[in-house]
């Protein structure tokens, strides 16, 4: 496969997971999975009910290995379009799943946590989270009980990898925005990011229907990510 020097970066949001069987984050109720977001996914939601947020994230844990939740179409030709780029690619994802990597892709960078990993609040040891995690737990790195959690970023907290993010959007030849409002900063200002500091860069969005910012790219797609994503990496070049 021919190898392409042009620096591609991807970011991806809930509605990409959406067509695999993932709830979103936060539905038109205000919900997620039922549950009020401000009840799992604060720091003070664990300081105050820490079996009911392990819980949360242990539930996810399994729905996300449940065999029929599989990357669609959209998730496999991100995949094979990390392939043909040689050290300029970066898929920046907004959701906590796997799907992914399980699709394939290498360079994946979840900003917002993943539930593939968990860790220690006491010494901040991180660690794959292969089990349930229990306030019975004990650090094995600090041996402190009970300070186990999910690596998944809370509201109050900084998402992460922000400086590679913007170091690579200074860069960038092509910003693709796939199944995400543009709404939820900090991901929202990474387009405006691009639009003053690249005026090199195509912009390039993927989503059901027009979103705030649609004005912003030079091109948008509007329909399921699983349909769009295919036909336009068949055609890239």
């Amino acid at each position: 496969m021919t190898l392409i020097q042009k620096k591609i970066f991807v970011l991806s949001g809930a509605g990409i997971s959406k067509e695999s069987g993932i709830k979103t984050f936060r539905e038109s109720d205000g919900l997620w999975e039922n549950y009020k977001v401000e009840d799992v996914c604060t720091p003070q939601a664990f300081l105050k009910n820490p079996e009911l947020v392990n819980k949360f994230y242990n539930d996810r844990k399994k729905q996300m290995n449940n065999p029929k939740i599989k990357p669609n179409n959209a998730h496999i030709f991100l995949s094979k379009l990390e392939k043909k780029f040689l050290n300029g690619f970066m898929l920046v994802t907004q959701n906590i799943d796997n799907l992914h990597e399980k699709a394939g892709s290498k360079k994946v960078y979840h900003m917002h946590g993943s539930l593939e990993k968990k860790f220690c609040m006491s010494c901040n040891y991180t660690s794959k989270f292969n089990k349930d995690i229990s306030t019975e737990q004990i650090c094995k790195k600090c041996n402190q009980k009970g300070k186990t959690r999910v690596d998944v970023v809370w509201f109050g907290e900084m998402p992460k990898y922000l400086d590679e993010i913007y170091n690579f959007l200074e860069k960038v030849d092509v910003f693709i925005s796939v199944g995400t409002s543009n709404l939820v900063y900090p991901a929202a200002g990474f387009i405006d990011y691009v639009k003053l500091r690249n005026n090199k860069a195509k912009l390039i969005e993927f989503n059901l229907e027009k979103t705030p910012k649609s004005a912003l790219f030079d091109r948008v797609y509007i329909g399921k990510a699983s349909t769009t994503i295919p036909k336009f990496v068949n055609s890239f070049k």
